[in-house]
């Protein structure tokens, strides 16, 4: 765990050397914001108290961050052939993947963070439902952790940002939107299937603020089957070469 934690600081202190923490930041708060309080369905027109239009933005817009912020991941190391130097350390290529995973983690939680001005805004408005809030929170990280693993495994077999980023997008639109009509288009057991391969029907149940085993397990799944097809790319790589 010391060595993941050890890629992890080095991860997160390239992005905020290159400026990428900030740009992912401000653009994250913007547009959730402008979204949030003035543009569209806002909370104003909806005349609720409640988070639910935030939640519902910040479900489409981490769908595009989040490859954009994964996409050199690995890709660019590859590229620039510097992951060569790390797989002659006494480090694992699981520990590799695992740092790189939580630091872009983390750095999503820090844009989460940011948001908490709206929560404390919004609750001085009306009555609130603090299990919900919680539950959209969480159900963003849950959702945010599949999509860094799909696209850390995206990285993994490209030396090209830009291909590593559609494959991330092509990858994950199935789990966001595709499977989720599949589901309302169907019937039977196919449609039972088709919905619980959808990532929205998990996010909206743990939105709710009830969790499920069910969402765990899938949410854990997605995760772990990622950062193993990464590991298991990056290990391919290093013996080919």
């Amino acid at each position: 765990m010391k060595k993941t934690w050890i890629i992890t600081k080095r991860e997160l202190a390239s992005f905020f050397d290159s400026l990428t923490a900030y740009v992912m930041v401000v653009l994250f708060l913007g547009l959730s914001g402008i979204f949030t309080w003035l543009v569209g369905s806002n909370i104003f027109v909806n005349n609720q108290a409640n988070m639910g239009v935030f939640f519902g933005i910040a479900f489409w817009s981490l769908f595009f961050f989040i490859p954009a912020l994964t996409m050199k991941m690995v890709a660019e190391e590859n590229r620039l052939g510097t992951i060569e130097l790390l797989t002659t350390k006494d480090i694992t290529d699981g520990q590799i993947i695992r740092g790189k995973f939580f630091a872009c983690l983390i750095l999503i939680f820090i844009s989460l963070i940011c948001t908490l001005p709206y929560y404390i805004t919004i609750s001085q408005l009306g009555n609130i439902d603090d299990g919900a809030v919680i539950g959209g929170y969480v159900g963003l990280l849950f959702l945010s952790g599949s999509y860094v693993a799909i696209g850390l495994f995206a990285s993994s077999i490209t030396t090209n940002q830009i291909v590593a980023f559609l494959v991330a997008l092509f990858v994950g639109i199935f789990f966001h939107l595709l499977f989720d009509v599949m589901g309302t288009s169907t019937s039977g057991v196919l449609a039972s299937f088709f919905n619980y391969l959808s990532m929205r029907v998990h996010f909206d149940s743990i939105s709710r603020g009830v969790v499920d085993s069910r969402d765990l397990v899938y949410f854990g799944s997605i995760i772990t089957m990622g950062l193993y097809l990464a590991e298991l790319m990056l290990s391919k790589r290093n013996w080919q070469s």
